[in-house]
């Protein structure tokens, strides 16, 4: 099921995001983790991409991932509709040879000729757009044998599809987003539709028992 999204309000959101990310300097430091916990020690680490030479990251956000990707020597490219996120993102990890592009995701793919070893997204662009739509998006700037990883909150119980989600609380200019939730089911039957194999869905507890976990889908294109 997809939603009307509006760009314009998305991109407002996002910049707000970005600004309010971007004043927490450790944001800035380069990391790669899938969860939302710090030092979690079920975290599977950028081990699951593979063994890319190139990535794309989908709604990088303060783009430390890709830093720290970039540091081990992986050519990456990372996008997202915020232009302050770009702004940012350049200007501290530029130098790592990183391209980072302001762009709606789907259309960013739609007219893509580069393809990636790997994609991924950590609490990014796979969580706020309609899968039906980005997965065979994914799997066509894909190399062969390549990689489509990407985390997000696990779905509240009875609460799957599109979740909308307002700018700024319930006050004030209508702003708003759509993130996506489903099934562990479900996300594997998008992945296998889009035409990835190999797929594996599970969700990763948290490191304190009760508390919110971590949703980990991977599959891999022929």
């Amino acid at each position: 099921m997809s939603a009307p999204h509006n760009y314009e309000h998305e991109q407002a959101l996002w910049d707000t995001f970005a600004e309010s990310a971007w004043k927490d300097p450790s944001n800035g430091d380069p990391v790669f983790r899938w969860t939302q916990y710090k030092d979690h020690p079920g975290d599977p680490g950028p081990g699951i991409l593979g063994d890319p030479s190139t990535v794309l990251e989908i709604g990088y956000g303060t783009g430390r991932a890709l830093a720290y990707l970039a540091e081990q020597g992986i050519k990456g490219t990372g996008v997202d509709l915020s232009p302050v996120a770009v702004a940012h993102s350049t200007e501290k990890y530029g130098h790592l040879g990183i391209e980072f592009v302001c762009a709606e995701i789907l259309a960013y793919l739609a007219g893509g000729e580069t393809t990636f070893d790997a994609v991924y997204s950590v609490f990014g662009a796979a969580w706020f757009t309609d899968p039906s739509r980005l997965f065979p998006l994914v799997a066509n700037s894909l190399n062969p044998g390549g990689v489509f990883a990407f985390s997000q909150p696990p779905a509240i119980p009875g609460a799957y599809g599109p979740q909308g989600m307002y700018k700024g609380g319930f006050a004030g200019p209508v702003m708003f987003t759509y993130r996506y939730s489903y099934t562990v089911q479900q996300w594997q039957e998008f992945m296998e539709t889009a035409g990835f194999t190999d797929v594996e869905v599970r969700e990763i507890d948290a490191p304190t028992p009760s508390h919110i976990g971590t949703l980990l889908v991977r599959g891999v294109r022929n």
